[in-house]
C-alpha cells in the first residue's frame, strides 16, 4: 500500500494532548482496574426525553430525508432568537445575526478562517480550550496568549497587553463559565472587554459553552447583553450542556451580522447543513419545558458541593468553581500536573486532566469533571484521601 504524506499544514497542528490521556485511561481500565474517569467534560445524563421525542418524529417526516436548507432552516434561526431574547433580552435579527453550526467546537475553529489570514493574530486564554489552537493553526495565523489567573479572578488583564499586540490582534477568544477554572465573568469584565475590543478594534469571540451552569443562584451572562458587545463580536451556544446533546453536533452563532455572514458563506462550502430532524429537536430544546434544564444544574451543583467538600475533609484545599461542571484544583508541592495526573490514574486509577493541557498557566493545577454521579465523586475522594498525600487539618 501506498503511503501518501499529509500535507504541511496537518502537519502543523498542535497534537491532540487528551487523546493520550483518554488512551492512557484505556490502558489502565483494560488492566482490569474500576477506573473514575473526571478527565472529560462529557456529559453523563441522557438528553431529556421530549427533545427524544422531536427527533423521532421529526425523523419520521419524508420532508427531513431531503437536503435542508445550506444555511438551515429559519424556524430553527427563529427559535435561537426567541431563546436569547427570552434568556437575556437580547434582540437578533434571526436572517442577519443567526448561524447555524455542527456543534460549538466546528465554529470556534471555522470564524478563524473566517476572520484571519496567515500571519493575523489572535488573542487566546492561557489556560483554555484547545482547539481555539486548532483554528487558528488551519488559518495559518498567530496566537499571543493571555494569562489567566487566580490573583485576577481567572479574567484577562487588558492592561497588561502590550499596545503593539493589541494592536496587531484582529480575533479574542473568551469562555464563560470557563473551561478549564470554572470562572464566571462580571459585566463589569464584558463592558471592559467592548471597550477595548472597540479600541483596537479586535472580533471578540466569546464561547458560550457552559451558559446554563452557574451555581448558588447566579445565572451566567452572556456577552451579548453588554451594551455595544454586538457591534463589536459574537457569541458561539451549544446544545451540548445545557440540554445534554453532545453526541448530537448541534449549536449557533449569534451577534455581529457581518462575521455571521462570512460563517454561513464558510459553510456554504463545506455543508449543506443539518439533518432536519436534528434542527426540529433543537427547536423543541430551545422552545420546550426547561425545567430539565434547571434539574441538571441542580445535579451538577450537588456534585460540586459534594466534590468540594470532600476535598476540604481530606485537606485538599480548592475553591468552589462559580459555573461550568469542572472544578480547577491546585497541585500539591513537589508534582507537576502530568506527574499528580499519572499518580492519580496509576494509584488510585482516578482520571483527571493535567493543567499543562490547557497551556502554560494551567501548570500547577488538575481540571476535574463533574461528569460522574455523587457516589462515584465520593469513591475517587476516598481512593485520593488513601493515598497519603493530603492531611486533613485538626480541628
Amino acid at each position: 500500500m501506498n503511503l501518501f504524506e499529509p500535507s504541511e499544514l496537518l502537519k502543523s497542528l498542535p497534537g491532540q494532548f487528551f487523546a493520550a490521556l483518554v488512551a492512557r485511561a484505556g490502558a489502565v481500565a483494560a488492566g482490569g482496574h474500576d477506573v473514575i474517569n473526571l478527565g472529560q467534560g462529557n456529559p453523563d445524563l441522557p438528553t431529556p426525553a421530549h427533545i427524544v421525542e422531536a427527533l423521532q418524529t421529526a425523523g419520521a417526516d419524508p420532508q427531513n430525508h431531503r437536503y435542508p436548507p445550506f444555511r438551515g432552516y429559519r424556524y430553527l434561526k427563529e427559535a435561537a432568537a426567541e431563546f436569547y431574547s427570552r434568556e437575556y433580552g437580547v434582540e437578533l435579527d434571526p436572517d442577519r445575526e443567526v448561524a447555524v453550526l455542527f456543534g460549538g467546537k466546528t465554529g470556534l475553529v471555522e470564524v478563524v478562517q473566517c476572520l484571519l489570514n496567515p500571519g493575523d493574530t489572535a488573542l487566546v486564554p492561557d489556560p483554555g480550550y484547545p482547539d481555539y489552537w486548532s483554528g487558528i493553526a488551519l488559518a495559518r495565523a498567530e496566537m499571543e496568549m493571555m494569562p489567566l489567573t487566580a490573583e485576577h479572578a481567572f479574567l484577562p488583564d487588558y492592561s497588561s497587553i502590550g499596545l503593539e499586540t493589541a494592536a496587531k490582534a484582529k480575533l479574542m477568544f473568551l469562555n464563560y463559565p470557563n473551561n478549564p477554572t470554572g470562572a464566571v465573568a462580571t459585566g463589569e469584565f464584558f463592558a471592559e472587554t467592548v471597550q477595548f475590543a472597540s479600541r483596537h478594534n479586535i472580533c471578540v469571540v466569546h464561547d458560550f459553552a457552559y451558559a446554563a451552569i452557574g451555581y448558588e443562584g447566579q445565572k451566567p451572562l452572556s456577552y451579548l447583553q453588554t451594551p455595544g458587545a454586538k457591534a463589536q463580536g459574537i457569541e458561539i451556544y451549544t446544545l451540548s450542556k445545557t440540554y445534554n446533546m453532545a453526541g448530537w453536533r448541534v449549536a449557533f452563532a449569534v451577534g455581529n451580522a457581518s462575521v455571521i455572514e462570512s460563517i454561513n458563506l464558510l459553510q456554504d462550502h463545506m455543508y449543506v447543513s443539518l439533518f432536519g430532524a436534528v434542527q426540529e429537536a433543537a427547536r423543541a430544546a430551545l422552545l420546550g419545558p426547561q425545567t430539565p434544564v434547571e434539574e441538571n444544574v441542580a445535579r451538577y451543583e450537588a456534585r460540586r458541593n459534594l466534590l468540594i467538600q470532600g476535598l476540604h475533609n481530606i485537606g485538599w484545599e480548592a475553591e468552589a468553581p462559580g459555573g461550568s461542571f469542572f472544578a480547577w484544583l491546585p497541585v500539591p508541592k513537589g508534582y507537576t500536573s502530568e506527574s499528580f495526573a499519572s499518580l492519580l490514574l496509576d494509584k488510585a486509577h482516578v482520571v483527571v486532566a493535567p493543567g499543562i493541557g490547557f497551556g502554560a498557566y494551567g501548570e500547577g493545577y488538575v481540571r476535574v469533571g463533574l461528569v460522574s454521579d455523587e457516589a462515584r465523586l465520593a469513591e475517587a475522594v476516598e481512593r485520593i484521601a488513601r493515598l497519603g498525600i493530603f492531611h486533613p487539618k485538626a480541628l
